[in-house]
């Protein structure tokens, strides 16, 4: 398992999400850009997922809820700019709670040397945000989500 590194300079309004992956670019980005392999790996385990839409093309949209146990739902949206490749993945981000706070990511899929790199970088308009994001325990979330995405390598992978 990798370990997620996350920079949030002061007074930057952009957060960097960088970590390794035992599996080949092919894997992650599948993984990124298929709502049934998305819907495995994405946010906290407590949280059930839903995706409504996910259109993964130039100008196409997306839309998937987060499900609490309590039947809260959280929504978040965004539309693709250029085709997803192998090359990476740009798209806007927004949280349906807090609407018109848009960020802009750039996700890429780095060749580690029979492992995988990614690199997230997320552009926010304001450090406060930026601020806000952090604040709202991304890292926790984040950092279970990369766990279930291991496991869901470690379940793709093919046996030898």
């Amino acid at each position: 398992m990798g370990t997620t590194q996350i920079i949030a300079e002061p007074g930057i309004p952009q957060i960097i999400i960088t970590r390794e992956f035992d599996a080949p670019r092919e894997l992650l980005f599948r993984a990124h850009t298929e709502p049934d392999l998305l819907v495995q790996w994405l946010g906290p385990r407590q949280y059930s997922m839903h995706v409504d839409r996910f259109e993964a093309r130039d100008g196409g949209s997306w839309r998937y809820v987060h499900r609490d146990t309590d039947g809260t739902e959280y929504g978040f949206r965004g539309v693709f700019h250029g085709t997803p490749s192998l090359d990476g993945i740009v798209q806007t981000f927004e949280y349906e709670g807090a609407p018109g706070h848009v960020s802009l990511e750039t996700l890429r899929f780095e060749d580690a040397g029979g492992r995988t790199r990614v690199r997230n970088v997320s552009i926010f308009q304001s450090v406060d945000d930026r601020d806000a994001m952090v604040e709202s325990g991304m890292e926790s979330g984040l950092n279970e989500g990369y766990e279930r995405l291991d496991e869901l390598i470690a379940r793709s992978a093919p046996v030898g």
